[in-house]
């Protein structure tokens, strides 16, 4: 604490530096009238809201400013955007602003010109889906798969080059990792979400968690005075079908906003897998075969009030439930020196498994005076639960067929609670020199889980008191940070920060007796620089240090078993892992962008797939055995071709040097990676619209594996009826079936392992989208706004 106490004591003189304020007034018109109650909005260098106002009955604004260069925006129902950039060295008016009139429908604005689908922020690249015909019907996890430079593999989602990535919902971190995440996300409608951010070195303000940077979704508001419903019903066909259906309703009025979702999917999903190990005494090949439930239903309420004209209190729950259970058919094949048949085993399966998570959150803005301070409160509660209940039965027969004996009988049972409770507090305090922002946050986390195995090869469960575990961890977190931006003139600014965490965990196993204590204070710098060398070129330096800390599932020690010759198991002596991640990136105009990296990590943690070869098993366990680093370069080139066609490509060289820490009896092999990628809008009407998307990535090595290939081509329909109030769409989804994990070659103990993973990824969906609604409701004639707070930073 000593070390926090002189941190802060060191920043305070920077609170104190004294202040200078002009005025910023106009007037709003169309070529008739004045408009009255449009919202003006205020943005910094970065693309961030700092302050706002609404026009008064005559068109009329005025706003208090600091010295510095600003952008005005004005977004009004039923025009065009206008935005202007400006220097405040003075009290300044910028005279009449003349609005020209646009088409409208359902309260939202129909902008003629499309906004671009990527957007090239200082800290961060906006995605946005509105142009992305395949979206239409998806959920969150497909749509952040659509995004540039994102993957999602193996139930990880990748900043290419950088590693996993945490998510994050309107600037709030979800607490999950993995297909815990992966299943949350699948909750969340594509036709909520506004935009994807993908901030692949994030400042101090953001928590230090994921090496791989962080995806924040920005979930869309409702229009001003006006209420919107949308319906959305899809079906999705592969070998099984999934039905999905949700709908999403908008209030806003006055100072009240409201929003509600609901969403419900039922069907089942198919799931191919091999697993080939090369023993001396011979090969052994695994076949597995699963039908997965996707049944599910999440929900979402938030709800935003106005107490005065500073002050802004809200509430958001979301609540969803998932019962992933599944039927799994399972032989394998055991082949003798001479790659001859020598036997095999039928093992059949069911998997009766419920999750679930539960999300709270209550949060309070105010500015604190006309020069811009604002100051925010959240408070955030989360629980997640998740139930399984694994019976198989594998049997022995010889390679005529004829049933030998039972090879394993047995049920295996795993509970899992996690919850979370978190309060944080964000100052945005700008000063005459520098723009300052600091902030605490406190994080407080308990997992309890357990493991249960039962022998039942004689038909009477008999525990195993060897496989069978209770497993409690708490993780507590303290953070403070603080930024200060600094724009030297039109063509430099600067960002330096820092972040402090100190963390507490302590993993109690009660069958071992045995405790994990690992506590740890670190510091967290960002940096970051930015060049425009004219209107066409921009340049930007950035530097960051990240940690990426184990999920909590990682640390039960006990296993779990996959098959009756495979099995899981975590480790409570996981360490995080950490990165020192830089970034130089160059932008000519919103066409091409230039992305030059490297991360450098320590302690580095992953899976390991060991096969032992005196029982023939695989057994997948955790731990911290590399370090090295990820490099690489990415082009990305967005164009309009024609009138009727908007292309949005990209390009990523990637290498890497990892170096093994631990002996794992394992040698590490490392080579080039190539991304590619093209996304291609073509407008057939103004009604209608033709998605076609492509795919590619090279083979390549990285430390402990060697991964195959993986391509993917995507063609979507989308025909816009009923005055757009209505749209179907249609998507065929990797036509080829060739965007499944294949070929994950590893190679420890001296035994090849080959893993391949479908997990139907070819589909067509159909969907119908719905929105009806009203843009007219009568309000309260005021003289300010709320634009900042509906677009608030979380």
């Amino acid at each position: 604490m000593k070390k926090v106490n002189l941190f802060i004591f060191l920043l305070l003189p920077l609170f104190c530096l004294a202040q200078t304020s002009f005025k910023l007034n106009g007037k709003i018109a169309d070529e008739k009238a004045p408009v009255a109650w449009t919202d003006v909005v205020i943005l910094n260098q970065e693309g961030k809201i700092i302050n706002g106002s609404t026009t008064k009955e005559d068109g009329s604004f005025e706003l208090i400013l600091n010295k510095g260069f600003y952008k005005v925006k004005i977004s009004p129902i039923g025009y065009s955007e206008f935005e202007k950039e400006i220097t405040i060295e003075k009290d300044t008016n910028l005279g009449l602003i003349i609005l020209k009139e646009n088409v409208t429908n359902l309260g939202e604005v129909v902008i003629q010109s499309r906004k671009n689908t990527i957007e090239q922020k200082t800290d961060r690249l906006v995605y946005n889906l509105e142009n992305n015909v395949t979206n239409v019907g998806g959920d969150a996890l497909s749509a952040i798969n659509t995004a540039p430079g994102v993957v999602v593999q193996n139930d990880v989602i990748n900043i290419l080059g950088k590693g996993a990535s945490r998510v994050m919902i309107d600037g709030r971190m979800i607490e999950l990792t993995g297909e815990e995440l992966n299943n949350f996300l699948k909750s969340i409608s594509a036709s909520d979400i506004k935009n994807i951010e993908i901030i692949s070195n994030p400042s101090s303000k953001y928590e230090a968690e994921g090496t791989g940077g962080l995806i924040n979704i920005v979930m869309k508001k409702g229009a001003r005075d006006s209420w919107k419903n949308t319906t959305t019903a899809s079906y999705d066909q592969s070998k099984y079908g999934i039905y999905n259906l949700r709908n999403n309703f908008f209030y806003n009025k006055n100072k009240f906003r409201f929003s509600a979702s609901i969403n419900g999917k039922t069907g089942y999903r198919n799931l191919t897998e091999t697993l080939d190990m090369y023993f001396v005494e011979g090969p052994t090949k695994m076949d597995v075969v699963s039908k997965l439930n996707e049944e599910s239903t999440s929900g979402k309420i938030a709800l935003d009030y106005d107490l005065s004209e500073k002050t802004t209190i809200g509430f958001q729950f979301l609540k969803d439930n998932a019962n992933p259970n599944f039927d799994s058919n399972i032989r394998i094949n055991k082949y003798n020196a001479q790659n001859k048949l020598d036997s095999y085993i039928i093992n059949e399966g069911f998997l009766d498994r419920k999750s679930g998570n539960q999300t709270y959150n209550l949060h309070l803005i105010t500015k604190l005076d006309s020069l811009n301070r604002k100051l925010s409160f959240d408070v955030d509660y989360f629980d997640y639960n998740s139930k399984f209940d694994r019976n198989f039965l594998a049997k022995n027969y010889t390679p005529d067929g004829t049933f030998v004996d039972i090879d394993q009988s047995a049920r295996n049972l795993s509970n899992q609670d996690i919850d979370n409770l978190s309060f944080k507090v964000d100052m945005e305090h700008p000063l005459q020199t520098i723009n300052l922002s600091y902030g605490a946050k406190a994080s407080f986390t308990n997992s309890k889980s357990d493991v249960v195995f039962f022998n039942t090869i004689t038909g009477t469960p008999v525990l195993d008191t060897n496989q069978t575990n209770q497993f409690k961890y708490t993780e507590n977190n303290q953070a403070i940070y603080i930024s200060g931006d600094k724009k030297i003139n039109d063509k430099w600014n600067f960002q330096l920060g820092f972040r402090v965490e100190n963390t507490q965990t302590k993993g109690f196993s009660e069958t071992l007796n045995q405790e994990t204590v690992n506590n740890y204070f670190k510091l967290f710098p960002t940096f970051y620089a930015s060049y425009k060398k004219n209107e066409n070129n921009n340049f930007s330096l950035n530097y960051g240090r990240r940690i990426r800390r184990p999920g909590f599932s990682l640390l039960n020690p006990f296993r779990v078993y996959i098959s009756s010759n495979s099995y899981s198991e975590g480790n409570p002596f996981l360490k995080p892992s950490f990165s020192d991640n830089f970034e130089f990136t160059h932008s000519y105009k919103t066409i091409l962008r230039t992305n030059v990296f490297l991360n450098a990590i320590t302690d580095g943690y992953g899976v390991i797939f060991t096969a032992n070869p005196e029982t023939l098993t695989q057994v997948v366990s955790r731990d911290n055995y590399f370090k090295g680093i990820n490099y690489g370069i990415g082009e990305t080139y967005s164009a309009n071709f024609a009138d009727w066609w908007q292309s949005e490509n990209s390009v990523y060289f990637l290498g890497s040097k990892i170096k093994f820490i631990k002996d794992i009896n394992a040698t590490p092999a490392n080579s080039l990676e190539v991304d590619f990628s093209t996304n291609n809008t073509f407008s057939l009407s103004k009604t209608s619209k033709l998605q076609v998307d492509f795919s590619y990535t090279s083979p390549y090595k990285s430390g402990l594996y060697a991964t195959g290939y993986v391509s993917s081509l995507n063609i979507g329909f989308k025909q816009d009826l009923l005055n757009k109030t209505m749209q179907i769409a249609f998507l065929v989804n990797d036509i080829f079936n060739t965007s499944y994990l294949k070929d994950d070659v590893s190679i420890v103990n001296g035994v090849k392992q080959v893993y391949s993973q479908n997990e139907s990824n070819r589909f067509a969906r159909l969907s119908v989208v719905y929105n009806f609604g009203n843009n007219k409701i009568k309000v309260q004639e005021r003289g300010f706004g709320n634009q900042d707070e509906k677009n608030r930073a979380r």
